[in-house]
């Protein structure tokens, strides 16, 4: 059967502080800058998730979209209206750069796929400048 790279795209909107507990305040600051502010600040995420398989000779797809937003939204759930830092478990030994934004997303979406196979990259996108993408390992 042929293969099919199908993708899904999402919103949401969290806040979060640049920090390192491995660094001085002063290595923070310099590291960071602005996005080191002790209030923290906040970014309205694009989050793109790509599966690629092969099609299914009974149904025509690669993964059921139906199944796949309720999974997305699973996700969502942990990371939408958050601060990052404080509500999301993996942050708080993690610094909330948008490299491990990504890391999180894949790994928390694919922990909860029915085929988590067909999962081949999710794409984070801070601004319309910053982008992060990551493939699993």
């Amino acid at each position: 059967m042929p293969t099919v790279t199908m993708e899904r795209v999402d919103m949401f909107s969290a806040s979060h502080r640049l920090h390192s507990e491995k660094l001085s305040d002063a290595e923070n600051k310099e590291t960071f800058g602005k996005c080191n502010n002790s209030n923290g600040h906040g970014h309205n995420y694009v989050w793109k998730v790509k599966l690629r398989g092969e099609v299914d000779s009974v149904n025509g797809m690669v993964y059921d979209l139906a199944k796949l937003k309720k999974e997305m939204n699973v996700v969502l759930d942990t990371v939408d209206h958050r601060n990052l830092d404080k509500d999301v478990e993996f942050f708080k030994t993690t610094v909330s750069t948008s490299e491990n934004v990504a890391i999180y997303m894949f790994e928390k979406l694919k922990s909860v796929m029915s085929n988590p196979s067909v999962l081949y990259k999710v794409t984070i996108e801070e601004t319309p400048k910053n982008i992060f993408t990551y493939k699993g390992t």
